[in-house]
């Protein structure tokens, strides 16, 4: 496949359009950033249907392959992955800056080789996400881990280069973390469990692919994970869940434009969260066989909420509220308790018109407030699609600048909304 990591161009954002029609979600980045990493985990062929076409993905491809891994796009949407022929336990710090995902090849490498080293992860600079969780489950499983210069390094400690099981408490439900544990446990020797784990779907996803590959995990959707190590895991076809946080934007995009639009594959039944703050702010949300039909017809409403850990509002979700409260009567308030950094979008609206107020790590929006066109970035994924959202209905032109962000976790973003009646182009 081609993992060219290309330069963004910049989105040009025509607003008043309201937005009708039907809109595919694709699949979820973040489960299917964790099922490839999973492929490290077995010398067999992993094939993955629903993947996403985002530049994360193709940045991580590109990571495995410098591994020694196979990464081939055998049909639109599906990657055949095989790592029988990794022999690389330590990838180059370029790539792994790229993408927060891609640390987790730490754990399928410690796991499977006895071990492996990474530099700090990249991503998007929404705060500390401390890799702690990470290091200190490895330790628990009999890893020894040191800092040689950039590079952390773990070495399973065992004469047989083995994990073991072990009790592991994790200081914050972390889902990388969880991810990245969990991979480590399934083949580690004996019985871990995890405690304070991660429930978000991506998590309980990446458990039943694992199984599905012959590992033995329990408690899938608690916060205690019960792990039964094996001693190999087979290769497996898995489907990439549809992606809630693309289908909450899209719904987003419906309510701030005033439209009505039928998302077709809409993961419903985990979207609780988002659908009870959108009936709250005055939107109509109706479940369908097909996914999720939203519609706005009369004025928004103000609501406040927190971004929790799941089943609590998505963090990832934050962002893109903030843009349609900015249309809503009334004073909003809104609290980050997941990522101190989150705020990144604050002063992008701001230049658009927006009245916010940012102390520390929450929010308080007045509106409705009419939002004009101006220069603004994508600052990370979601403020991104922030100021994408806010541009809709911004009076006059926004041009939106290293939209690169927005590419790593929307798929064709500016043709599904082109599809929908947006008018914007890349150029």
């Amino acid at each position: 496949m081609n993992t060219q990591r290309s330069r963004g161009p910049r989105l040009v954002v025509h607003g008043g359009a309201v937005l009708r029609g039907s809109v595919h979600v694709s699949g979820a980045k973040n489960h299917a950033l964790a099922a490839m990493c999973a492929a490290l985990l077995t010398d067999e062929d992993v094939i993955l249907t629903n993947v996403p076409a985002i530049r994360d993905v193709d940045t991580l491809a590109e990571l495995l392959v410098s591994l020694g891994a196979t990464v081939e796009r055998v049909a639109p949407g599906t990657l055949r992955l095989n790592a029988a022929s990794v022999s690389q336990l330590d990838p180059p710090t370029e790539l792994i800056s790229e993408n927060r995902a891609s640390f987790q090849v730490m754990g399928p490498l410690l796991a499977r080789f006895g071990r492996a080293s990474s530099p700090p992860p990249g991503g998007d600079v929404i705060g500390q996400r401390p890799i702690d969780v990470h290091l200190e489950g490895f330790a628990a499983l009999g890893a020894e881990i040191s800092r040689v210069g950039e590079r952390f390094v773990a070495r399973a400690t065992a004469p047989d280069g083995r994990l073991r099981g072990a009790r592991i408490f994790m200081d914050y439900p972390s889902v990388s973390g969880t991810q990245n544990v969990m991979m480590a446990a399934a083949l580690a020797r004996g019985h871990t469990t995890i405690v304070n784990a991660a429930t978000e779907p991506e998590v309980q996803e990446l458990a039943h692919l694992l199984n599905a590959m012959g590992a033995r995990i329990s408690g899938i959707g608690t916060q205690v994970l019960e792990i039964e190590g094996v001693d190999a895991l087979h290769g497996v076809t898995g489907r990439i869940m549809p992606d809630r946080i693309e289908a909450g934007t899209y719904a987003i995009a419906a309510a701030i434009t005033g439209g009505a639009v039928d998302l077709c594959d809409a993961p419903v039944t985990v979207m609780d969260a988002l659908l009870a703050k959108l009936r709250a702010a005055g939107v109509e949300v109706e479940p369908t066989e097909r996914g999720l039909t939203v519609r706005r017809n009369g004025d928004l409403r103000a609501v406040s909420f927190q971004a929790l850990p799941y089943p609590g509002l998505a963090t990832d979700l934050h962002a893109p509220l903030a843009a349609l409260l900015t249309q809503a009567r009334g004073i909003s308030v809104i609290h980050e308790r997941v990522f101190d950094n989150r705020m990144l979008y604050v002063g992008e609206l701001r230049k658009m018109g927006a009245e916010i107020v940012s102390t520390g790590s929450s929010a308080i929006i007045s509106g409705p407030t009419k939002l004009h066109g101006a220069l603004v970035r994508a600052l990370d994924v979601r403020a991104g699609a922030a100021v994408l959202l806010a541009a809709l209905v911004a009076e006059g032109t926004t041009i939106i600048d290293d939209i690169h962000h927005l590419d790593r976790g929307y798929e064709r973003v500016d043709e599904k909304l082109r599809a929908l009646g947006a008018s914007l182009e890349r150029i």
